[in-house]
This record gives structure tokens, C-alpha cells and sequence, in this order.
């Protein structure tokens, strides 16, 4: 019968809105292909609540997280943009200045898009929560003078794979990397020489005399 691998338990990923963790989910399949990996999307609130709890192993989360429990790691910055309806005055322009904007708009990002489509006023976020949220109607534009956001690696426990993990978002390379360990092949044995073909070869070395010798004429 087949040996089958029996598979350890999940490593659960829970992430924010606008936040893309696919290339890390894939590059951990391939490394650690007994450690299933699961995606969750979440709120940041529900993401730390779930990292204390122990139902997330790691969350990719914006800075600041204010918990004594948890360690991060800061990984990239986002640049803002201003989304706004389309037709906007911002609409011909390459960048717009903070202090340009009126009616802006706050609250939960979903909900504020809503507002925007439907010309309530325009909003400052994440560019990637604009892609994320990107709809017909609504336009975005980098803004200046608005704060950046800095995505993280948040945990709560330091295992073996919660270190994998880390590794892989620091682009560290498999031979650098823990992974998975896997079965070394057993080195070839060598092989002697047959005791004929020495017996032949020892025959006709006495055949030809010692070294340096020369033949009669």
C-alpha cells in the first residue's frame, strides 16, 4: 500500500481589505505542501481579536496595532489617493494637494465609496483599497500632503511556521528557508573493479617486461 503524509494542521492568514497575499499563500504551497494555508479577509478589529484568540496564526495589518500581546513587522507603505465621482474636477489632473479638497468624506471604506458614486463628496484612502474597491463611476488620483499607510506582519506565538511565514514575505529563498524537510537519497555504492579485468591487466604489464626495458633485436 501507498504512504500517504498525513497533513499537519492549517496555517490560517487572515488579512485586511486592499491587502493582496497571494503570491506569499503560493510561494508557502510549494515549501510547505504538508501545512494547508488559508486565506481569511477580515476587519482589522476582527483580525486582532482573532490572532489573540489563537483562530489566526499571522494577519498582514495597517500600522499602528496597540496590543501587548502581538509582534510586527512593518512590510511596504501605500500611497493615498482621492477617489471621487467621475465628471470631478480632479478628474484632468495628474495629482491633487490635500489642502485642494473639500467635502471630504469619512467612515468605513465601503460605505464611503457608496457616498462617492453617488456624488455625496470624495474620500482619502489606501490606493490599494481604491483598486479593491473600484467601481464604474468613481475615479482615483494620487493626493499629496495626505499620510501614507504601512502595511505589517502581525503574530502572536513565534512557531517554526509563523518563522516560515516570515521568511517567505521577507523574500527570503527556499535555501535560506526552513520548509519542508525532504528525503535525502541514499549515495550510490561504488563500485570495485572486477578481479578478472585486474588479473588481466596484471598479466600484461609481466608481459612487457619492466619499465623501461627494450627489446632484443
Amino acid at each position: 500500500m501507498p504512504v500517504v503524509t498525513p497533513l499537519h494542521a492549517t496555517f490560517t492568514v487572515a488579512y485586511v481589505l486592499g491587502v493582496t497575499p497571494g503570491k506569499w499563500a503560493g510561494i508557502w504551497r510549494e515549501r510547505m505542501p504538508r501545512h494547508p494555508l488559508v486565506l481569511t479577509q477580515t476587519s482589522p478589529a476582527d483580525a486582532v481579536t482573532n490572532l489573540v484568540g489563537g483562530d489566526a496564526d499571522v494577519a498582514l495589518l495597517r500600522l499602528p496595532i496597540e496590543h501587548p500581546l502581538l509582534s510586527t513587522i512593518p512590510l511596504y507603505v501605500e500611497k493615498p489617493v482621492v477617489v471621487a465621482p467621475k465628471g470631478h474636477a480632479i478628474e484632468a489632473l495628474d495629482e491633487v494637494a490635500l489642502t485642494e479638497l473639500d467635502d471630504l468624506l469619512a467612515g468605513e471604506w465601503p460605505d464611503t465609496v457608496e457616498l462617492v458614486a453617488a456624488n455625496v463628496g470624495v474620500a482619502i484612502m489606501p490606493q490599494s483599497v481604491a483598486r479593491a474597491l473600484s467601481r464604474k463611476g468613481v475615479i482615483a488620483r494620487p493626493v499629496s500632503g495626505a499620510p501614507e499607510t504601512r502595511v505589517a506582519l502581525v503574530w502572536r506565538e513565534t512557531t517554526p511556521e509563523v518563522e516560515e511565514f516570515i521568511g517567505i514575505v521577507r523574500g527570503r529563498t527556499p535555501n535560506s528557508s526552513r520548509g519542508e524537510p525532504t528525503p535525502k537519497t541514499p549515495p550510490t555504492p561504488k563500485t570495485s573493479k572486477s578481479p578478472r579485468t585486474s588479473a588481466t591487466a596484471k598479466s600484461r604489464r609481466t608481459a612487457r617486461g619492466p619499465k623501461g626495458a627494450q627489446k632484443k633485436r
